[in-house]
């Protein structure tokens, strides 16, 4: 049986080894790398159902590899660290992990991880399409929509803009700081912080002036919460 392809991001051999051959027992395919760059390049080439990928690896570390995944699609993600404290776990969930888990680790549970992370998110929409209340995101076309019951428009985005709208619409109720979306959505270039204040204020506008307003609100202190208020 076929379970799908696993992507194992580890630079340690022995542990990618055992990780390998306790997912081959239970139905997977599995492909090794042991760097973030090895490990985009087999993303793009392969495309696998879910990343199992560690913290710090060489050659751009976990945290960025996720990034840089969640820019293109929403591959699930499962963080590995040897680190404990809160603070990786929750920029790992706010950057858009699908779980994490603590080294040292039963092969087992990492498994039954998978299996759960597999099979929730098989179960929901399986399409590249993101979508919250009236606003729909396609990712493979790279377009989004406001559907306003008459009709279905598009919005005029940037590049910017549909990587923000995209990040953001995957956690609509979470505050989400202002570090953390440029970290997400403009990793490639010299902007500030407070860049990231005047692409939402953009976005926020295009929204409301094609039939979708009061998302995106800021949150004092933190940065934005994309859902509306309640």
């Amino acid at each position: 049986m076929d379970k799908g392809l696993i992507l194992v991001v580890e630079d340690e051999p022995e542990i990618a080894r055992i990780l390998d051959a306790y997912l081959v027992r239970d139905g997977f395919r599995t492909v090794r790398a042991a760097d973030g760059e090895t490990a985009l390049q087999h993303h793009k080439m392969l495309s696998p159902d879910l990343v199992l990928l560690d913290v710090r690896i060489p050659r751009l570390d976990g945290f960025e590899v996720l990034a840089r995944l969640r820019r293109e699609g929403n591959t699930p993600v499962i963080m590995v660290t040897a680190l404990a404290e809160d603070i990786d776990r929750l920029s790992g969930l706010r950057l858009g992990a699908d779980d994490y888990i603590v080294k040292p680790f039963n092969p087992q549970e990492v498994v039954a991880r998978v299996n759960a992370v597999l099979r929730r998110t098989r179960g929901g929409n399986a399409s590249p399409v993101l979508s919250h209340d009236n606003i729909e995101v396609d990712l493979d076309a790279h377009s989004a929509f406001v559907n306003t019951g008459a009709k279905r428009v598009s919005l005029p985005l940037t590049l910017s803009e549909f990587r923000i709208l995209a990040y953001m619409i995957r956690r609509p109720t979470h505050a989400i700081d202002r570090s953390d979306i440029l970290d997400a959505c403009l990793p490639d270039s010299d902007a500030l912080v407070r860049t990231v204040d005047t692409h939402v204020a953009n976005l926020r506008h295009k929204l409301r002036d094609h039939g979708a307003a009061g998302y995106l609100s800021p949150v004092r202190g933190v940065g934005y919460r994309f859902g509306r208020p309640q």
